[in-house]
């Protein structure tokens, strides 16, 4: 738990990331065990605890049906100046399939990252695309994009701040990802490149609680049903080698406990 990689994660992020080495120390509840005994079992990072969600009312299947949208300041140089994040995430796999940092807020660039990310994904759009009321959202540009390529809007709720969560969620990971500059970026080009190196992190290495600890990009392509099995054979080998360290005889379950094709159902609660 004190190496640099796993340093700002909790025990049910490292647990399965050396399960995807072949490397099995021990379950959860042993990691939150042995941190507690030296006074270590603390809150790790600066994210307060996580807020569950109502349950959605459209649900994503499959990559491609759902995706959504949004756009959030990052402080610049000075006080007063900001840029603009804008995400594009497949409500799915979780995967930013989109994003760019401007120096505004428009329409017309949210429809170019739009673009951008179905060439990204082989020319193919999504049946749904999600934001909130923000003007750019709303704006004649992006709407204009949505119906050439005939994608369905869906709006948050007026006056209702959580019906787009799942951006929420992920601009909060980004804000706390370690070695995010809270005293601003000295300029766009330096923002732009943090953000690059931020996205290829999310998609490819952070192992997303909401997906069964798989990567975005694992779900994304499909690979996840082997990363589970993998993981359930390795728990299952270690147990036969040393039976004794299970209590109650039974491995933790990595396989599927919702319907198929995928570990899960993302949802979203548009008006």
């Amino acid at each position: 738990m004190h190496k640099e990689e796993f340093s700002s994660l909790p025990p049910s992020q490292v647990v399965p990331a050396l399960a995807d080495k072949g490397i099995y120390l021990g379950s959860e509840s042993t990691f939150y065990r042995i941190l507690r005994d030296h006074k270590q079992n603390n809150h790790r990072g600066r994210a307060k605890t996580a807020v569950k969600r109502d349950i959605p009312s459209h649900l994503a299947n499959a990559p491609l049906e759902i995706w959504v949208t949004d756009i959030s300041w990052l402080r610049g140089p000075v006080h007063g100046v900001f840029y603009y994040l804008y995400f594009v995430m497949d409500l799915y796999s979780r995967k930013i399939v989109g994003y760019e940092v401007y120096g505004c807020e428009s329409s017309q660039q949210l429809a170019d990252v739009v673009v951008r990310a179905t060439l990204l994904e082989g020319g193919r759009a999504p049946k749904i695309l999600h934001s909130d009321n923000g003007s750019p959202m709303k704006g004649s540009s992006l709407l204009e994009l949505c119906y050439k390529m005939g994608i369905t809007t869906s709006n948050s709720r007026p006056r209702v701040s959580d019906d787009n969560p799942h951006t929420e969620s992920l601009f909060r990971t980004t804000k706390y990802w370690p070695g995010y500059p809270y005293g601003g970026f000295e300029n766009l080009r330096d923002s732009r490149t943090w953000v690059e190196k931020f996205v290829n992190y999310y998609n490819y290495h952070h192992r997303h609680s909401g997906l069964k600890f798989v990567t975005p990009h694992d779900v994304h392509e499909g690979n996840h049903l082997e990363v589970l099995s993998m993981r359930q054979k390795l728990y299952e080998t270690t147990k036969e080698l040393n039976p004794k360290r299970w209590i109650n005889s039974k491995v933790r379950d990595w396989s599927l406990t919702w319907r198929e094709p995928g570990p899960l159902h993302q949802g979203i609660n548009p008006s």
